[in-house]
């Protein structure tokens, strides 16, 4: 689990460079809103967040990968994490923040929504 990276991981840096290209300037992993985002555009009051299926619960809660080992381990973690994410949209949106949640897989299957959804907020 050392290796897991909180910050900086492919998927970021893919949606990252090609908000670049399109011309948006943002800020990474802002350590003054709740809960750090992966990307943000405080003028805009926009913040994105891009969660691994895993590790954010997509696939506990579609029930399509439920970890076979140690699960008295995982399970509550990964809970803990959907919990934790849940918190705080709510809490961001409460405080005039619009939230975008992208999964690792529509960043790398489907880069051209995820920007479309980020210019719909924008713009």
């Amino acid at each position: 689990m050392r290796r897991i990276k909180s910050k900086d991981t492919s998927i970021e840096i893919k949606l990252r460079k090609e908000l670049w290209a399109k011309g948006y300037r943002y800020r990474k992993n802002c350590k003054d809103i709740t809960g750090k985002p992966d990307i943000c555009f405080k003028g805009k009051r926009l913040v994105i967040f891009c969660d691994s299926e895993f590790w954010h619960g997509k696939y506990l809660q579609e029930k399509k990968y439920i970890p076979k080992t140690n699960k008295e381990y995982w399970l509550p973690k990964i809970e803990r994490n959907i919990k934790r994410d849940k918190e705080v949209n709510m809490k961001l949106k409460n405080e005039g923040w619009k939230v975008l949640r992208f999964w690792q897989k529509d960043i790398e299957k489907n880069i051209n929504f995820c920007i479309e959804e980020i210019k719909k907020v924008l713009d």
